[in-house]
């Protein structure tokens, strides 16, 4: 199986399954000298744990991530960065009967297809603890970014039609759904309430704003900064849909309306006046904070009865019983975070060497 390694000098590769042994993530290309202990990854991985409310599945894991390699005496060496965390609390007893069918909104048939099989347990690769590896990765390249100044604020922008209206970015911490809008907050969790109630599940949007970032990152071709965002958000599994700056609504808006302005600031250097784009221009990062939203299906894993069909082509129907999240959204907040800062840090790493002058500087030539 291909496809489980990302970046080019960051370089990130997961492995492990949902109900095997362990997840975990190898990290090459992580510079030496960067202050690093389990808890700075800790801190990441809370964001994502189950259990954190009603509204997040109960399966009992603590997720505790232990650093195998890659660090000595509080510091990265340079070399390979290896983080493992213990699956606990398997249920497979809970997959058993759907090993024979399979289930609406899930990889089941198309691994199953490619592959000969699929690991119905939890799905596998497929399941959404595969993220803990991203996670984790994320959790060393958002620390390395903030030492350049460049963060994160990420949060739940709608959880099915309640959309937050107001922006309060103390707030995201208060409530269970990391909305910036408290009373928004109240009104999805009143709406998952409902969605519960009826055996379904809800999907959202999530918004990921960076600041920080200097102008020129990304390339003007192929390796475009929003190109590789969009790939690194859509990689995530429940993620359905992907837009920068004004995204779709720029499909409806007119150049006069849509071109962002420059401008001098008193101190001499060139802005913007609006920010349509998103911060990027041409695949380049332009200075302004690179704004991008990620649309998150429902929850596929429902106990509302749904059709499907047996191995042995009969049509069925069937409920699906387990331990499942109503709604994906909040623990995936941390997900799409993780992903840009992967992406960012990446990118800026190949920067380096986009000008002959900055080789040279480098080198002190």
């Amino acid at each position: 199986m291909a496809g489980s390694t990302y970046g080019t000098i960051f370089k990130i590769t997961t492995w492990g399954e949902s109900h095997g042994k362990g997840i975990g993530v190898v990290i090459d290309g992580c510079p030496a000298g960067l202050t690093l202990c389990e808890d700075d990854i800790q801190l990441y991985l809370n964001r994502r744990k189950p259990g954190q409310s009603r509204y997040t599945t109960q399966r009992n894991e603590d997720d505790a991530v232990e650093i195998l390699s890659g660090v000595f005496e509080g510091k990265t060496t340079g070399t390979p960065i290896s983080l493992i965390v213990f699956n606990k609390d398997q249920r497979s007893r809970d997959y058993g009967d759907i090993a024979s069918y399979y289930r609406p909104g899930h990889a089941d048939y198309t691994f199953d297809t490619k592959y000969g099989f699929h690991d119905y347990r939890g799905g596998g690769r497929s399941s959404g603890r595969e993220t803990i590896g991203r996670v984790a990765a994320g959790a060393i390249a958002a620390k390395i970014l903030v030492q350049l100044g460049i963060t994160f604020t990420t949060c739940t922008k709608s959880i099915g039609p309640i959309k937050a209206v107001s922006f309060d970015k103390d707030e995201i911490y208060n409530n269970p759904l990391y909305m910036p809008d408290a009373a928004a907050a109240l009104q999805a969790q009143a709406y998952l309430e409902e969605c519960m109630k009826k055996q379904d599940s809800s999907g959202g949007v999530i918004e990921c704003i960076i600041e920080g970032i200097p102008v020129g990152i990304g390339d003007p071709v192929f390796e475009k900064l929003d190109a590789n965002l969009a790939k690194a958000i859509l990689s995530i599994g429940a993620v359905k849909g992907f837009e920068i700056g004004d995204g779709f609504a720029a499909a409806q808006a007119n150049g006069s309306t849509n071109n962002d302005g420059f401008t001098m600031t008193d101190n001499g250097a060139i802005t913007k006046s609006a920010n349509h784009s998103g911060g990027v221009l041409g695949g380049m990062s332009d200075g302004s904070p690179v704004i991008f939203r990620a649309a998150i299906k429902p929850t596929p894993s429902i106990a509302a009865p749904q059709k499907t069909v047996h191995k042995s082509g009969e049509n069925i129907d069937i409920s699906i019983h387990g331990r499942h999240d109503p709604v994906i959204v909040p623990r995936a907040v941390v997900v799409v975070e993780a992903m840009a800062a992967l992406t960012v840090l990446d990118a800026l790493l190949l920067n380096m060497s986009a000008k002959l002058d900055s080789v040279c500087e480098f080198y002190r030539c």
